[in-house]
């Protein structure tokens, strides 16, 4: 497997990575610049030529992931036998430099209900680099052309026809943030209800007035939902302090309440595997 197909494997894997770069060479080196190859934390994709330069590459991206590192680094190693080596000479004759960059497990979004505020909340969140997953029972509202002004998403689009909604919470990677906001209250509720029986998501949040959300905690609790499982439903979503109604205001709302969320999960990750790395 090459190194763009390992990119491609390790994203739809969900798990962490580094992409390492020969970015100049000067002299002689196994290989030109601009060879790359994709490390994890348990193998190797490609080369950039083997011998103590792969070797001292593949231990610092792996000291990157265990660290959850984020931002690239830079890395200059000789080529000769009066060098420093871990891994065995490498007597080439030439100094390279290589790029490390982290490739990191992007977040996954699920909206449920593409109506007109899914609808502007979808253009959103498409200019982040994340996988976006777009659910809705009504057909009509996933045709290509409604999703038109998403064709330059930065994100990764899934678009699921489903007339029972809830089925995609099973499908969608661990860790997904779901975001409840469909045309139907009852359905807004069975997702709510299959939501908080799932164990592998990330937060839930249901579009609504406070109203809406007493008579859900109603009927949550009389599907057998303690007050501790309910409380992992955020309602309503988005900042109290925009008090606009029209569905842009609305969206910008509820996606800026989400990346508050998201680079709070991303803050305690990084602290994680910092403590891991000790």
């Amino acid at each position: 497997m090459n190194w763009l197909r390992a990119i491609e494997r390790l994203r739809a894997d969900r798990r962490p990575g580094v992409l390492v770069t020969l970015t100049s060479v000067r002299g002689h080196a196994p290989r030109e610049a601009g060879a790359k190859m994709v490390v994890t934390e348990d193998g190797a994709w490609d080369t950039i030529g083997g011998g103590n330069l792969e070797a001292t590459a593949i231990a610092r991206a792996r000291e990157l992931i265990a660290g959850g590192r984020r931002e690239p680094e830079t890395l200059t190693l000789t080529l000769s036998d009066k060098a420093p080596s871990e891994h065995g000479q490498q007597c080439c004759g030439g100094v390279v430099s290589l790029l490390l960059e982290p490739l990191l497990v992007v977040p996954s979004v699920a909206i449920f209900g593409l109506g007109h505020v899914g609808l502007e909340l979808a253009r959103i969140l498409a200019r982040r680099d994340l996988e976006l997953h777009l659910v809705d029972s009504r057909a009509d509202l996933l045709e290509p052309e409604r999703l038109r002004p998403l064709d330059d998403a930065l994100a990764r689009v899934h678009v699921h026809h489903a007339p029972v909604p809830e089925l995609v919470l099973g499908e969608v990677p661990p860790g997904t943030h779901v975001l409840v906001m469909t045309h139907d209250h009852a359905e807004d509720a069975a997702l709510c209800d299959v939501a908080l029986r799932c164990g592998h998501l990330g937060s839930i949040g249901l579009i609504g007035s406070a109203s809406k959300w007493r008579r859900f905690q109603t009927i949550l609790a009389s599907e057998g939902h303690t007050p501790e499982a309910i409380a992992r439903i955020t309602s309503p979503i988005g900042l109290p302090s925009l008090v606009g109604k029209d569905p842009s205001t609305v969206a910008i709302g509820v996606a800026a309440a989400l990346l508050q969320v998201l680079e709070s999960e991303a803050a305690a990750q990084l602290g994680g595997a910092r403590e891991r790395s000790r």
